[in-house]
């Protein structure tokens, strides 16, 4: 059974990811089977939009083949670059794409899932929802756009969400804009058929299956978050954390000392220079290149041992304290690639 399945449906383009054992996580096959679909029906004029959801199990997208990358920034890397290379260009095509494009975040949407998903015109989520950037707990940062996506969130949000992947509810991603609709997962299908009836009222039909969502709950902590998260550097961070004292505050110093430093430094940074930004193609560049050394850094793979494989929940961060990570370590990783060795749209 394919990892992958694409199907014309009418007037309707369809992206079905179905890797269910593994929460429909993106390998590089699965990337570049997006990409041709998305090439064909590009000049196809009876495929008047694109649908994008998940076949059978839970789960929208929990992310990329981290196992895959792990293994791979161990040793040369060249396999984890083609992976970035191919997923990024597919989160740009999405990003640019001309046609209307619908995903159905029903589920777990995670890291990879995040950009399937927050490129696409009308972004769907349920009940079922939890919209994540948990990288920096091994040792990575939000990718696949996350510097774009979470650099744009109202105040602090974004910085909040990037250093500690806190998880989102459907309600919480609607009221902060990364939803544009919020259904029952049982109308799902329902719109799903709607739209390949008539794939010229995407919105009417969205709307007319939306029912209100539950309360937000993240946004009452909307100027907790933006006080504790004004700055850019990761020590003033936790300084404030530390001296707030209220509960929020200690809850997010717990969260936080559990998180790869190198990664919550490179995810500040990252989402810093995102907010200034002019293209979507500028900010993949960047994150290519900082990918690409990330990837093969010790708290990458350390990371993914400690929460993927070992499971013990202990990684041994290096360097260790938020101190350790210098700046010039930062500017290294964030040093432009190579003209032939840069990320470039396709």
């Amino acid at each position: 059974m394919s990892d992958l399945i694409t199907t014309i449906e009418g007037p309707v383009g369809r992206i079905r990811l179905n890797r269910p054992k593994a929460l429909h996580a993106l390998d590089t096959a699965m990337c570049r089977g997006v990409l041709d679909a998305l090439e064909a029906w590009r000049g196809d004029e009876a495929v008047r939009c694109v649908v994008i959801d998940h076949a059978e199990g839970r789960g929208f997208c929990a992310g990329g083949d981290i196992r895959m990358l792990a293994a791979s920034g161990a040793g040369d890397g060249a396999e984890a670059r083609a992976f970035f290379h191919a997923e990024y260009r597919m989160n740009h095509r999405l990003f640019t794409y001309v046609k209307d494009t619908v995903a159905f975040m029903d589920g777990i949407t995670m890291g990879g899932g995040v950009g399937v998903s927050q490129p696409c015109r009308y972004r769907v989520a349920t009940e079922n929802t939890q919209l994540a950037m948990p990288e920096t707990g091994i040792g990575l940062f939000p990718d696949v756009g996350g510097g774009w996506y979470l650099s744009r969130l109202p105040g602090r949000i974004g910085q909040y969400l990037a250093l500690t992947g806190a998880r989102l509810d459907g309600a919480e991603a609607l009221a902060l804009g990364l939803a544009t609709h919020y259904l029952p997962a049982a109308r799902v299908e329902e719109a799903i058929a709607r739209i390949i009836a008539d794939p010229d009222a995407i919105e009417a039909t969205l709307s007319a299956l939306s029912e209100d969502a539950p309360e937000a709950k993240l946004l009452a902590q909307r100027e907790t978050i933006d006080r504790l998260f004004a700055s850019d550097d990761l020590e003033e961070v936790l300084a404030t954390l530390r001296t707030d004292g209220g509960d929020f505050a200690q809850a997010t110093l717990a969260t936080l000392a559990t998180k790869s430093p190198q990664a919550m430094k490179v995810s500040l940074k990252l989402l810093k220079d995102a907010a200034g930004m002019a293209t979507f193609a500028d900010e993949m560049r960047q994150e290519y290149a900082v990918a690409c050394r990330v990837v093969q850094r010790p708290d990458f793979v350390e990371g993914v041992r400690a929460l993927i494989v070992d499971k013990d929940n202990a990684p041994r961060w290096e360097p260790a304290t938020v101190a350790g990570v210098s700046d010039h370590m930062i500017d290294r990783i964030f040093a432009p690639l190579p003209d032939d060795e840069a990320w470039t749209p396709g």
